[in-house]
Formats: C-alpha cells, structure tokens, sequence
C-alpha cells in the first residue's frame, strides 16, 4: 500500500528561483539603463553619434536652374588637408570629399600636405608627387599667408609657396572661374576626362574671402553643367577659382548632414577636414 504524502510533507521547500530571477532583472535594467544613456543623456536630448567628428564648416545643399543638385561644405583652408584613405568616403575615417585621379592604388594628381606626398614617400609611382602625364590645375594653400591659387604644374617642385613644410596642394582640372571665355579650352589642354558626358562631378573652390567650398554633385551632368551650377549657387558671385576634381563613381562627400558614396567605389585619396 503506498503512503499518500500529508498536506504538510506536499508543502514546496523554500526555493533560490525567485532571488535569482529578481538579480537577472535588476542587472538587465541596469545594462538597458547605461545603454539608454550613451544614447539620451541626462536632460533629454539625443547624443551626437558623431560627436567627435569636425565641426569647424557649414553644410549647404542648392538646385542649379539646370537641375544640378549640389552638396557642398564650406570651411577654411587651413581646416583642409589631402590625405590618401583607400576607402569610399562615405565609410573612411574622416568628413571631406574625394579627391584627384587615380589608377588602382596609385595616385595620378598631385596631394602633398606639408611638403610630403599623402601616398607614399616621394618619387615613388603613384606617391601623389606629380599630376600624371599632363600639367594640370593644382589647388594651393600657402600656410604661411593663407592665401588659396590655382597654378598649373605637372610636379609638386614647381608649386609656387612660401614655405614648402607648410601648405598643402591638391591637383585636378583647372575650372578657370576667373576666364569664362577660356575655361574650355583649359580643360581641353589639361586633358579633362568625359568633359561631355552626364556624370557626378566633384570640385574644390574658393572665393574673395578665401573660404574653401568642397562641392559633390547627387545629380549627373556634363563638366559645363556642373561649373554652370557652381557659378549660379555658389558663394553668392564672389568666387574666385578653383578646380574639378576626380568625378563619376568616385564623387563621394561625408558630412555630419550627408553621405554621398558615388558608386560605391574606394578611392585612393580625399580632402578632409581636420576640426
């Protein structure tokens, strides 16, 4: 015969499943609780995802007449330094836009900050020493005057600076803003590629007050739709100069407000912004 347990012996014994449980909670809370709070800081509002990315420029976006959609950024030159990242810009290290031609991994333009090529030491083939082939337009910053030019050269010991340890130098295609009547036939001679084809464009201007506009295009058109864009939108007709720079897929722009990643493609070489 089997002894049924009394009503006292049925009783559970005390368990450790609730302690356990309520300590399981509690940590998950707290977990949620600091996650919330690298995301909402006290007092409410989002923390910037981006916080320690530059902050010394202005984000701008404008619509030419002719359909040219611009996104640009506007900063000092000073705040501007050409460095190679071998990535799209869109997911590099750095806020800026893209900068000159390129083969493979090697630098076709010049991009030379402080005297030393970006992308190898110098001499070496593709090091960003030389603009390829022909003699182009070359954006220069002179540290020791601050003062922004375009001077054609095919190599960097012909850049025209005060202090070769201090500027930087960024090659492409002239966009003669100062000659209207002669832009074209500049890019012509500095053998300007698909000049009439429907494609991204990219470009690196100043103006009057040396401000520096680095400029992508989200539309397609040819390099006279683009420079007419720039003209019409940018800096409020006090430009200067300035110069195309690599184009197509390779149009790419970070920014706090904006990613614009081209086709996709890594590039050898950007402008960033440093602040």
């Amino acid at each position: 015969m089997t002894n049924e347990p009394t009503l006292t012996e049925a009783k559970p014994k005390k368990s450790l499943l609730l302690p356990m449980i309520c300590g399981s909670l509690a940590f998950a809370f707290l977990l949620g609780a600091a996650a919330f709070l690298l995301v909402r800081p006290f007092g409410g509002q989002p923390r910037d995802e981006e916080l320690n990315m530059p902050h010394d420029y202005a984000y701008g976006q404008a619509t030419a007449a002719n359909g040219m959609e611009l996104h640009y950024m506007i900063t000092r030159p000073g705040n501007v330094r050409p460095a190679a990242v071998h990535a799209n810009v869109t997911t590099g290290p750095y806020y800026g836009v893209n900068g000159g031609f390129f083969y493979e991994d090697a630098l076709l333009s010049i991009a030379v900050a402080d005297g030393m090529p970006v992308n190898a030491a110098p001499g070496y083939y593709g090091a960003g020493d030389v603009n390829a082939k022909y003699a182009r337009g070359t954006l220069v910053w002179d540290g020791a005057t601050d003062r922004l030019s375009v001077q054609t050269a095919s190599r960097e010991a012909e850049l025209q600076v005060t202090d070769r340890s201090r500027y930087w130098a960024q090659g492409g295609i002239s966009m003669s803003l100062d000659r209207d009547d002669a832009w074209r036939q500049r890019v012509q001679d500095e053998r300007a590629p698909n000049i009439e084809d429907e494609r991204l464009r990219s470009a690196a201007v100043y103006d009057t007050a040396g401000s520096l506009y680095l400029i992508v295009s989200a539309t397609k058109g040819t390099l006279a739709d683009f420079r007419s864009a720039i003209v019409e939108r940018i800096g409020a007709g006090k430009l200067a100069n300035g110069i195309f720079l690599d184009g197509d897929g390779s149009s790419q722009l970070r920014s706090r407000e904006i990613r614009l990643s081209g086709d996709g493609r890594p590039v050898v070489q950007m402008l960033r912004l440093l602040h």
